[in-house]
Protein backbone atom coordinates (compact mmCIF):
# COMPACT_ATOMS: atom_id res chain seq x y z
CA UNK A 1 0.00 0.00 0.00
CA UNK A 2 1.22 3.45 -0.94
CA UNK A 3 -1.87 5.65 -0.70
CA UNK A 4 -4.99 4.74 1.29
CA UNK A 5 -8.39 6.43 1.38
CA UNK A 6 -10.16 5.92 4.71
CA UNK A 7 -13.82 6.86 5.02
CA UNK A 8 -15.21 7.02 8.55
CA UNK A 9 -11.77 8.04 9.80
CA UNK A 10 -13.29 10.05 12.65
CA UNK A 11 -14.90 7.00 14.21
CA UNK A 12 -13.28 4.72 16.76
CA UNK A 13 -11.86 2.19 14.29
CA UNK A 14 -10.98 4.82 11.70
CA UNK A 15 -8.75 6.79 14.04
CA UNK A 16 -6.71 3.77 15.07
CA UNK A 17 -6.55 2.39 11.52
CA UNK A 18 -5.23 5.70 10.16
CA UNK A 19 -2.54 5.75 12.85
CA UNK A 20 -1.41 2.22 11.95
CA UNK A 21 -1.31 3.03 8.24
CA UNK A 22 0.69 6.21 8.78
CA UNK A 23 3.11 4.41 11.07
CA UNK A 24 3.65 1.90 8.25
CA UNK A 25 4.58 4.70 5.84
CA UNK A 26 1.31 4.81 3.90
CA UNK A 27 -0.06 8.17 2.73
CA UNK A 28 -3.55 8.48 4.20
CA UNK A 29 -6.43 10.52 2.82
CA UNK A 30 -9.52 10.95 5.01
CA UNK A 31 -13.01 12.25 4.33
CA UNK A 32 -14.38 14.80 6.81
CA UNK A 33 -18.06 15.68 6.64
CA UNK A 34 -18.64 17.65 9.83
CA UNK A 35 -16.53 19.53 12.31
CA UNK A 36 -16.12 16.80 14.90
CA UNK A 37 -15.38 18.12 18.40
CA UNK A 38 -13.47 15.04 19.55
CA UNK A 39 -12.33 11.79 18.00
CA UNK A 40 -9.46 9.36 18.33
CA UNK A 41 -8.06 10.74 15.07
CA UNK A 42 -7.80 14.22 16.57
CA UNK A 43 -6.96 13.36 20.17
CA UNK A 44 -4.04 11.18 19.13
CA UNK A 45 -2.75 13.92 16.82
CA UNK A 46 -3.21 11.72 13.76
CA UNK A 47 -5.39 14.11 11.76
CA UNK A 48 -2.45 16.48 11.20
CA UNK A 49 -0.57 13.67 9.43
CA UNK A 50 -3.41 12.94 6.99
CA UNK A 51 -4.64 14.67 3.85
CA UNK A 52 -8.11 15.86 4.88
CA UNK A 53 -10.78 16.21 2.20
CA UNK A 54 -14.03 17.90 3.23
CA UNK A 55 -17.19 16.34 1.86
CA UNK A 56 -19.79 13.60 2.15
CA UNK A 57 -19.67 9.91 1.22
CA UNK A 58 -22.69 10.47 -1.04
CA UNK A 59 -20.84 13.02 -3.25
CA UNK A 60 -19.85 10.81 -6.19
CA UNK A 61 -17.78 13.37 -8.09
CA UNK A 62 -15.77 14.15 -4.96
CA UNK A 63 -15.02 10.47 -4.38
CA UNK A 64 -13.74 10.11 -7.92
CA UNK A 65 -11.53 13.18 -7.54
CA UNK A 66 -10.00 11.85 -4.32
CA UNK A 67 -9.17 8.47 -5.85
CA UNK A 68 -7.61 10.06 -8.93
CA UNK A 69 -5.74 13.04 -7.49
CA UNK A 70 -4.28 11.17 -4.53
CA UNK A 71 -3.50 8.08 -6.64
CA UNK A 72 -5.29 5.88 -4.14
CA UNK A 73 -4.50 2.17 -4.34
CA UNK A 74 -6.27 1.05 -1.14
CA UNK A 75 -9.71 1.93 0.22
CA UNK A 76 -11.02 1.23 3.70
CA UNK A 77 -14.72 2.07 3.73
CA UNK A 78 -15.81 2.57 7.33
CA UNK A 79 -18.16 5.56 6.94
CA UNK A 80 -21.60 4.79 8.31
CA UNK A 81 -24.39 5.95 10.53
CA UNK A 82 -23.58 3.36 13.16
CA UNK A 83 -25.91 4.05 16.10
CA UNK A 84 -28.84 1.61 16.23
CA UNK A 85 -31.19 4.02 18.01
CA UNK A 86 -30.45 6.80 15.51
CA UNK A 87 -31.08 4.39 12.63
CA UNK A 88 -34.48 3.51 14.08
CA UNK A 89 -35.37 7.20 14.34
CA UNK A 90 -33.86 8.25 11.01
CA UNK A 91 -33.90 5.36 8.54
CA UNK A 92 -33.70 7.55 5.42
CA UNK A 93 -30.43 9.21 6.39
CA UNK A 94 -29.11 5.83 7.53
CA UNK A 95 -29.87 4.20 4.17
CA UNK A 96 -28.45 7.21 2.30
CA UNK A 97 -25.12 6.95 4.10
CA UNK A 98 -24.79 3.22 4.63
CA UNK A 99 -26.24 1.94 1.36
CA UNK A 100 -26.05 4.69 -1.25
CA UNK A 101 -22.69 5.87 0.07
CA UNK A 102 -21.33 2.35 -0.34
CA UNK A 103 -22.40 1.83 -3.94
CA UNK A 104 -21.21 5.30 -4.96
CA UNK A 105 -17.76 4.65 -3.49
CA UNK A 106 -17.53 1.20 -5.08
CA UNK A 107 -18.56 2.63 -8.44
CA UNK A 108 -15.91 5.35 -8.11
CA UNK A 109 -13.33 2.64 -7.37
CA UNK A 110 -14.45 0.62 -10.39
CA UNK A 111 -14.29 3.61 -12.75
CA UNK A 112 -10.96 4.84 -11.42
CA UNK A 113 -9.18 1.60 -12.25
CA UNK A 114 -6.20 2.24 -10.01
CA UNK A 115 -7.68 0.87 -6.78
CA UNK A 116 -6.10 -2.49 -6.00
CA UNK A 117 -7.88 -3.42 -2.79
CA UNK A 118 -11.10 -2.37 -1.01
CA UNK A 119 -12.22 -3.43 2.46
CA UNK A 120 -15.84 -2.60 3.31
CA UNK A 121 -17.13 -2.58 6.87
CA UNK A 122 -20.42 -4.41 7.22
CA UNK A 123 -21.34 -5.76 10.67
CA UNK A 124 -22.27 -8.88 12.59
CA UNK A 125 -25.67 -7.17 12.95
CA UNK A 126 -26.31 -8.02 9.28
CA UNK A 127 -26.90 -11.66 10.28
CA UNK A 128 -30.00 -10.78 12.27
CA UNK A 129 -31.37 -13.26 14.80
CA UNK A 130 -30.28 -16.90 14.45
CA UNK A 131 -31.13 -19.83 16.69
CA UNK A 132 -27.65 -21.26 16.06
CA UNK A 133 -24.58 -19.40 17.34
CA UNK A 134 -21.85 -18.37 16.77
CA UNK A 135 -22.47 -16.72 13.43
CA UNK A 136 -20.49 -18.19 10.53
CA UNK A 137 -19.98 -16.48 7.20
CA UNK A 138 -22.21 -18.99 5.38
CA UNK A 139 -25.21 -18.05 7.55
CA UNK A 140 -28.05 -16.22 5.80
CA UNK A 141 -28.26 -12.46 6.26
CA UNK A 142 -31.72 -11.88 7.73
CA UNK A 143 -31.78 -8.39 9.27
CA UNK A 144 -34.94 -6.96 10.80
CA UNK A 145 -34.07 -3.38 11.74
CA UNK A 146 -32.87 -0.35 9.74
CA UNK A 147 -29.22 -0.37 10.81
CA UNK A 148 -28.92 -4.13 10.38
CA UNK A 149 -30.65 -3.98 6.96
CA UNK A 150 -28.40 -1.14 5.78
CA UNK A 151 -25.29 -3.14 6.65
CA UNK A 152 -26.63 -6.29 4.98
CA UNK A 153 -27.37 -4.29 1.83
CA UNK A 154 -23.87 -2.77 1.80
CA UNK A 155 -22.43 -6.26 2.29
CA UNK A 156 -24.32 -7.70 -0.70
CA UNK A 157 -23.57 -4.72 -2.94
CA UNK A 158 -19.85 -4.92 -2.16
CA UNK A 159 -19.69 -8.61 -3.03
CA UNK A 160 -21.50 -7.94 -6.31
CA UNK A 161 -18.69 -5.60 -7.37
CA UNK A 162 -16.23 -8.49 -7.25
CA UNK A 163 -18.42 -11.04 -8.95
CA UNK A 164 -19.63 -8.65 -11.66
CA UNK A 165 -16.77 -6.22 -12.22
CA UNK A 166 -13.74 -7.92 -10.68
CA UNK A 167 -13.17 -5.15 -8.12
CA UNK A 168 -10.91 -6.72 -5.44
CA UNK A 169 -13.13 -6.20 -2.41
CA UNK A 170 -13.62 -7.97 0.92
CA UNK A 171 -16.23 -7.40 3.61
CA UNK A 172 -15.91 -7.37 7.40
CA UNK A 173 -18.59 -8.57 9.80
CA UNK A 174 -16.93 -7.73 13.07
CA UNK A 175 -18.18 -7.88 16.62
CA UNK A 176 -18.70 -4.74 18.75
CA UNK A 177 -15.49 -2.71 18.83
CA UNK A 178 -14.23 -0.94 21.93
CA UNK A 179 -11.18 0.97 23.08
CA UNK A 180 -9.91 4.45 23.80
CA UNK A 181 -11.33 7.21 21.64
CA UNK A 182 -14.99 6.20 21.46
CA UNK A 183 -16.97 9.34 22.28
CA UNK A 184 -20.51 8.08 21.62
CA UNK A 185 -22.55 8.47 24.80
CA UNK A 186 -25.12 5.90 23.66
CA UNK A 187 -22.53 3.10 23.66
CA UNK A 188 -22.11 0.93 26.71
CA UNK A 189 -18.35 0.95 27.28
CA UNK A 190 -17.44 4.66 26.93
CA UNK A 191 -20.43 5.62 29.09
CA UNK A 192 -19.54 3.03 31.73
CA UNK A 193 -15.86 4.06 31.76
CA UNK A 194 -16.77 7.74 32.05
CA UNK A 195 -19.16 7.00 34.93
CA UNK A 196 -16.72 4.75 36.79
CA UNK A 197 -13.89 7.29 36.56
CA UNK A 198 -16.23 10.05 37.75
CA UNK A 199 -17.32 7.96 40.73
CA UNK A 200 -20.93 7.53 39.66
CA UNK A 201 -22.82 4.31 39.07
CA UNK A 202 -22.84 3.26 35.38
CA UNK A 203 -26.36 3.34 34.00
CA UNK A 204 -27.66 0.28 32.09
CA UNK A 205 -30.75 0.99 29.98
CA UNK A 206 -31.81 -2.67 29.71
CA UNK A 207 -32.13 -5.61 32.06
CA UNK A 208 -28.34 -6.19 31.60
CA UNK A 209 -28.74 -9.74 30.30
CA UNK A 210 -28.18 -9.13 26.56
CA UNK A 211 -24.94 -10.72 25.36
CA UNK A 212 -22.52 -9.42 22.74
CA UNK A 213 -19.13 -10.29 21.34
CA UNK A 214 -16.46 -7.59 21.76
CA UNK A 215 -13.21 -6.92 19.91
CA UNK A 216 -10.49 -4.56 21.10
CA UNK A 217 -9.96 -1.83 18.51
CA UNK A 218 -6.23 -2.39 17.94
CA UNK A 219 -6.93 -6.08 17.28
CA UNK A 220 -9.59 -4.98 14.79
CA UNK A 221 -7.05 -2.76 13.01
CA UNK A 222 -4.70 -5.71 12.57
CA UNK A 223 -7.58 -7.77 11.19
CA UNK A 224 -8.34 -5.08 8.61
CA UNK A 225 -4.71 -4.94 7.54
CA UNK A 226 -4.56 -8.74 7.32
CA UNK A 227 -7.62 -8.77 5.06
CA UNK A 228 -6.16 -6.04 2.86
CA UNK A 229 -2.95 -8.04 2.47
CA UNK A 230 -4.94 -11.17 1.68
CA UNK A 231 -6.52 -9.41 -1.29
CA UNK A 232 -3.04 -9.19 -2.84
CA UNK A 233 -1.16 -12.35 -2.04
CA UNK A 234 -1.46 -15.92 -3.21
CA UNK A 235 -4.66 -16.22 -1.16
CA UNK A 236 -6.27 -13.37 -3.08
CA UNK A 237 -8.67 -15.68 -4.85
CA UNK A 238 -9.88 -16.84 -1.43
CA UNK A 239 -10.34 -13.29 -0.11
CA UNK A 240 -11.91 -11.39 -2.99
CA UNK A 241 -15.66 -11.13 -2.80
CA UNK A 242 -15.62 -12.79 0.62
CA UNK A 243 -16.92 -11.73 4.04
CA UNK A 244 -14.95 -12.28 7.24
CA UNK A 245 -15.99 -12.40 10.88
CA UNK A 246 -13.77 -11.27 13.73
CA UNK A 247 -14.46 -11.18 17.43
CA UNK A 248 -13.39 -12.65 20.75
CA UNK A 249 -15.31 -15.87 20.08
CA UNK A 250 -17.51 -15.66 23.16
CA UNK A 251 -20.42 -13.50 24.32
CA UNK A 252 -20.34 -11.16 27.32
CA UNK A 253 -23.45 -9.92 29.10
CA UNK A 254 -23.97 -6.19 29.60
CA UNK A 255 -23.64 -6.65 33.35
CA UNK A 256 -20.36 -8.57 33.00
CA UNK A 257 -18.90 -5.81 30.84
CA UNK A 258 -19.86 -3.06 33.27
CA UNK A 259 -18.50 -5.02 36.22
CA UNK A 260 -15.18 -5.49 34.39
CA UNK A 261 -15.07 -1.75 33.64
CA UNK A 262 -15.55 -0.95 37.33
CA UNK A 263 -12.86 -3.48 38.24
CA UNK A 264 -10.44 -1.88 35.77
CA UNK A 265 -11.26 1.56 37.18
CA UNK A 266 -10.62 0.33 40.73
CA UNK A 267 -14.11 1.11 42.01
CA UNK A 268 -16.71 -0.88 43.90
CA UNK A 269 -19.65 0.72 42.12
CA UNK A 270 -22.74 -1.32 41.29
CA UNK A 271 -24.45 -0.68 37.93
CA UNK A 272 -27.70 1.28 37.94
CA UNK A 273 -30.03 -1.03 36.00
CA UNK A 274 -32.97 0.99 34.65
CA UNK A 275 -34.39 -1.30 31.97
CA UNK A 276 -36.60 -4.36 32.04
CA UNK A 277 -35.73 -5.99 28.71
CA UNK A 278 -33.47 -5.76 25.68
CA UNK A 279 -34.06 -2.38 23.96
CA UNK A 280 -36.25 -2.34 20.86
CA UNK A 281 -34.26 -2.91 17.70
CA UNK A 282 -31.56 -4.94 19.46
CA UNK A 283 -30.88 -8.69 19.34
CA UNK A 284 -30.59 -10.58 22.62
CA UNK A 285 -27.47 -12.65 21.93
CA UNK A 286 -24.75 -12.40 19.30
CA UNK A 287 -21.22 -13.64 18.77
CA UNK A 288 -19.12 -14.70 15.80
CA UNK A 289 -16.88 -17.53 14.67
CA UNK A 290 -13.59 -16.14 13.34
CA UNK A 291 -12.18 -19.42 12.01
CA UNK A 292 -12.32 -18.39 8.34
CA UNK A 293 -10.16 -15.29 8.85
CA UNK A 294 -7.70 -17.13 11.09
CA UNK A 295 -7.23 -19.98 8.62
CA UNK A 296 -6.69 -17.59 5.69
CA UNK A 297 -4.43 -14.98 7.32
CA UNK A 298 -3.30 -16.31 10.69
CA UNK A 299 -4.96 -13.36 12.45
CA UNK A 300 -6.36 -13.91 15.94
CA UNK A 301 -7.17 -11.46 18.73
CA UNK A 302 -4.29 -10.85 21.13
CA UNK A 303 -6.08 -8.72 23.75
CA UNK A 304 -8.67 -10.37 25.99
CA UNK A 305 -11.63 -8.52 27.46
CA UNK A 306 -10.11 -7.85 30.88
CA UNK A 307 -6.87 -6.47 29.42
CA UNK A 308 -8.70 -4.53 26.72
CA UNK A 309 -10.94 -2.80 29.23
CA UNK A 310 -7.94 -2.01 31.43
CA UNK A 311 -6.23 -0.40 28.42
CA UNK A 312 -9.44 1.48 27.62
CA UNK A 313 -9.75 2.85 31.15
CA UNK A 314 -6.08 3.88 31.10
CA UNK A 315 -6.59 5.69 27.79
CA UNK A 316 -9.49 7.74 29.18
CA UNK A 317 -7.52 8.52 32.32
CA UNK A 318 -4.79 9.92 30.07
CA UNK A 319 -7.30 11.82 27.91
CA UNK A 320 -9.87 13.29 30.35
CA UNK A 321 -11.15 15.62 27.62
CA UNK A 322 -12.73 12.56 26.00
CA UNK A 323 -14.72 11.53 29.07
CA UNK A 324 -18.48 11.77 28.66
CA UNK A 325 -20.47 14.04 31.02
Amino acid sequence: MRSAFVTGAYGLLGGWLCKALLDAGVRVVVLKRDEVPLSALQIEGTEARCAVVHGDITHYELLGRVLTEYEVDSVFHLAAQAIVGTANRSPISTFETNVRGTWLLLEACRVDGGVQRVVVAASDKAYGPHAELPYREDFALQPRYPYDASKAAADLIARSYWHTFGLPVAITRFANLYGGGDVHASRLIPEAVSAALAGRRPVIRSDATAERDYLYVEDAVQAYLAIARALDDDNGARARGEAFNAGSGRPWSVREVVELVCEAAGTQLEPDIRGTATPAGEIDRQFVDGTKLRELTGWAPTVDMREGLARTVDWYRSHPEALLP
